[in-house]
């Protein structure tokens, strides 16, 4: 339910942040002199792409989505936009009057749809556009890309080979076919109530309906051959069809009312979406604010190298904004190699780690901050706790004890595979100094292509000793991610471990994964998470590095600028402006 990816997410900051340890200031959200509550005008929304699809059942890409779900398509449920991260992961209805009813049980959710919610040519969305929206992903062979969740909950049966006995609303059946009358018992309308049956509690399922994979689709409207169309229900529509590789328009859809909408402010008449831009180009326009790049703002995060250029000139701070991406770097010791499968050697391979070094060739610290965890700042979930000790430097001297209680020899030798670029081949080596100060005899080897292929496969298991990986959540829960990383019944079969590649088992983290989707309470069940976070680290199932972070620039004459971590990190589409 996470997302392994390259993918970028993150969150605006405010005020000073020290990164790396140094003294620098990050650029903060802008001040309350650059907002604006008037609408109109043209804004410019440049980004390298390339967009692959428009489609709520195909979208995958988290910056995709955050753009989609702020300006032509709405969910049940969304995150609040808020200037102040620490609301930002606070779940509210948006089609749905609310954050939705469970039962008892959390076997089944409810959700209550507005009255006056109109798709773009007028008629209104109903229960059972979100009916048939969800029901595509339930034909995988015509709508691949996005999210399966719906696949996974829903009280749908499955064939013994896996496969839901549902094959999805362009699949040719009987009208009794079995699978249809499976997926009207699991998802079904009664008015403007949608309920959804789930195979087993779910306690957060109103924050998984958040996903676009849950928005409504128009039936006589689908055209699933085309990933690229858009018939919107949101504050924008497409003036004229898609052009991949080079954008479109987005204009008012007139029948969108601002009383049925507590997410979008919608300022701009019109968005201006350009792709195929390099996107240090695309900085370096919007820096230079010319003509066409006074209202303009960039999609993509400006390269490293001009980061440190825009932190320092104050003109271009005061129209920058930093996000911690939610992306967090992090190791998976391979409990099956000799070293690491002893705790000790965990725990000293932890307190060894300097993440302020790997920040630090990074990029610094407008790329990344050092995590101490895979819970990203913004979840509720996340905590301060640093169960090892290691600080953000690294303590190499009470590392070099924990090896010994371990009863190795040193130096220790470990083999590290990691994904090469430029930049991750300068983090990794930064980290070499403390864990050879410690006592490790480090080996470093940098994979390219199909990286998490080769580290799943079952020869990666006697190969190396230590992997590199990286993970987002899907929403804000942390079961977006402890479970698909570190539940092994779920994960490690015969043909690989799946993405717990440390092949981490416990028996007890299991149980207890499997107990924590009950709590109904979400304050208590983000607690247990948390809790849970702390064991798996003291056990040493990973080592969270860094959690990269983004920096955002537009042109002057836009306003109200800011990014959502809880959506991704992007930039929050739901109230930029433009200064008329």
């Amino acid at each position: 339910m996470g997302l392994v990816v390259a993918l970028i997410a993150g969150v605006a900051g405010f005020a000073l942040l020290r990164g790396d340890g140094g003294d620098e200031e990050l650029p903060s959200q802008v001040s309350a002199r650059e907002r604006t509550d008037e609408k109109g005008g043209t804004l410019r929304a440049m980004s390298l792409g390339p967009v692959t699809s428009w489609d709520p059942q195909r979208i995958a890409a988290r910056d995709d989505a955050a753009f989609a779900g702020r300006t032509f398509l709405r969910t049940l449920t969304a995150y609040q936009p808020s200037t102040d991260p620490r609301n930002q992961a606070r779940l509210i209805g948006d089609l749905a009057k609310d954050a939705g009813t469970p039962n008892k049980e959390l076997t089944s959710w409810s959700f209550t749809l507005r009255e006056g919610v109109a798709w773009e040519d007028g008629s209104p969305v109903t229960c059972e556009d979100v009916k048939y929206g969800v029901s595509r992903t339930f034909s995988t062979t015509a709508i691949t890309g996005g999210s399966t969740d719906a696949l996974a909950v829903l009280s749908v049966p499955k064939k013994p080979d896996g496969a839901s006995i549902y094959a999805g609303p362009f699949a040719k059946v009987a009208a009794n076919d079995p699978g249809v009358a499976a997926y009207d018992k699991a998802v079904s309308c009664k008015g403007a109530t949608i309920t959804f049956n789930l195979s087993s509690p779910v306690s957060d399922f109103n924050e998984m309906v958040s996903q676009p994979a849950f928005a409504p689709v128009k039936k006589d409207k689908d055209d699933a051959e085309n990933a690229l169309t858009v018939f919107s229900n949101g504050p924008y529509r497409l003036e004229a069809p898609w052009r991949a590789s080079t954008g479109g328009t987005w204009v008012r859809n007139e029948h969108w009312k601002p009383t049925t909408d507590e997410v979008r402010r919608a300022f701009p008449d019109r968005i201006e979406y350009q792709e195929g831009i390099e996107t240090q180009t695309v900085a370096q326009q919007i820096m230079a604010d010319g003509e066409r790049a006074r209202a303009a703002v960039s999609l993509g995060s400006a390269p490293p190298a001009l980061q440190q250029h825009i932190v320092n000139v104050d003109a271009l701070k005061d129209r920058s904004v930093t996000a911690g991406t939610g992306l967090i770097d992090y190791l998976a010791p391979n409990v099956k190699s000799p070293v690491m499968q002893k705790p000790q050697a965990r725990a000293a391979l932890a307190v060894a780690t300097n993440r302020e070094a790997y920040v630090t060739a990074l990029g610094g610290a407008t790329t990344g901050r050092p995590a101490t965890s895979l819970i990203p700042e913004v979840l509720p979930a996340h905590h301060d706790e640093d169960p090892m000790g290691a600080g953000g430097r690294g303590d190499a001297g009470r590392a070099k004890v924990l090896l010994g209680e371990a009863g190795l020899t040193l130096p220790v030798p470990i083999r590290v595979a990691y994904r090469s670029s430029p930049v991750a081949d300068k983090a990794m080596a930064a980290l070499v100094a403390g864990w050879t100060e410690a006592g490790f005899a480090p080996t470093l080897t940098p994979l390219k292509d199909e990286y998490f292929t080769t580290i799943s496969a079952p020869a990666a298991a006697t190969s190396y000793d230590v992997f590199w990986s990286n993970w987002a959540p899907a929403w804000a829960s942390a079961s977006t991610i402890l479970p698909a990383l570190f539940d092994s019944s779920i994960n490690i079969t015969p043909s690989g471990p799946g993405r717990d590649y440390g092949y981490f088992a416990d028996t007890n983290v299991n149980a207890e994964i499997r107990r924590i989707p009950t709590v109904a309470d979400r304050t208590e069940r983000e607690k247990a998470w948390a809790s849970l976070d702390v064991k798996l680290q003291r056990q040493g199932a990973y080592i969270a590095l860094a959690e990269r972070r983004s920096l955002f620039i537009a042109g002057s004459e836009v306003r109200n600028l800011s990014a959502n971590e809880a959506i991704g990190g992007v930039v929050e589409f739901a109230d930029i402006a433009v200064q008329q």
